[in-house]
């Protein structure tokens, strides 16, 4: 199975919204998705209902396996969950050479093997997105309809290129405009510009603002269970069903 981060160096962009919801639109065709919150503010962990003491900081500070840590979430997917504790392994892990590839390491074929597994990134390229970048086979990057956002991306697409030069591979990359107000121009024109410049690495689907989208994590819901006739909800579904017939996320099992 794929393994995708979904990552922007802007925060506020819908990051762990789309990773909320994406592996619930996975689980609602009959997948496994696994759920990697990679975060220290844990937004996906609330969001997801879960109470974690450690979670995946005591993989990078203990060597705890990756399998010992999923837990299964009231909304039936499952969920290696984060604490504030992951804000200290940049320091703790800084100055080791190889830090940067544990997470890949520690991804066994039985971990890759339950499904779809969907990192959710912090704002900031440290260790812990470094992490995330050498572990995944593809970036799903969330660009909210605004020029500072398009900004991220551009930065981000940079920093790929030179990752992609250091270690002979290239990522899958796919944008997907998120936050999208159909009454500003502002939000057609960051959306007219990201498609001229990146092509077909842009989604045919906008995730539109929607306010079901911004409540449903305070009520630690997903949005086809807070909103299921929601824009919001048809958004994702459809975000779901383009990443998977393009080949993106492979979902085969």
């Amino acid at each position: 199975m794929g393994v995708t981060a979904i990552f922007n160096q802007k925060g506020g962009v819908g990051k762990t919204t789309t990773c909320l919801n994406l592996g619930a639109a996975w689980l609602r065709e009959g997948y496994r998705p696994l759920l990697v919150d990679m975060d220290p503010q844990a937004h996906l962990t609330l969001s997801s209902g879960v109470i974690s003491r450690s979670g995946l900081a005591a993989f990078f500070q203990r060597g705890t396996p990756l399998l010992e840590l999923i837990q299964r979430t009231r909304g039936g997917w499952n969920l290696i969950p984060a604490t504030p504790e992951l804000s200290k392994i940049d320091a703790l892990q800084g100055s080791n050479p190889k830090a940067a590839g544990l997470l890949s390491r520690g991804m066994t074929d039985e971990i890759r093997g339950k499904g779809p597994v969907l990192l959710d990134c912090c704002p900031t390229l440290g260790v812990l997105t470094l992490n995330a970048l050498l572990a995944a086979d593809g970036v799903l990057i969330p660009v909210a309809a605004d020029y500072l956002s398009m900004q991220g991306v551009q930065r981000l697409d940079t920093a790929l290129h030179v990752l992609e030069r250091r270690l002979h591979r290239t990522y899958r990359r796919c944008i997907v405009v998120t936050r999208f107000n159909s009454r500003r121009q502002l939000a057609y024109e960051v959306d007219r510009q990201l498609r001229e410049r990146y092509g077909e690495q842009v989604c045919r689907t906008r995730i539109g603002e929607n306010a079901a989208l911004a409540s449903s994590p305070s009520q630690q819901q997903d949005i086809f269970q807070y909103a299921p006739q929601s824009a919001g909800a048809s958004d994702y579904a459809a975000l779901a069903r383009e990443l998977k017939s393009s080949g993106f996320l492979e979902v085969d099992c």
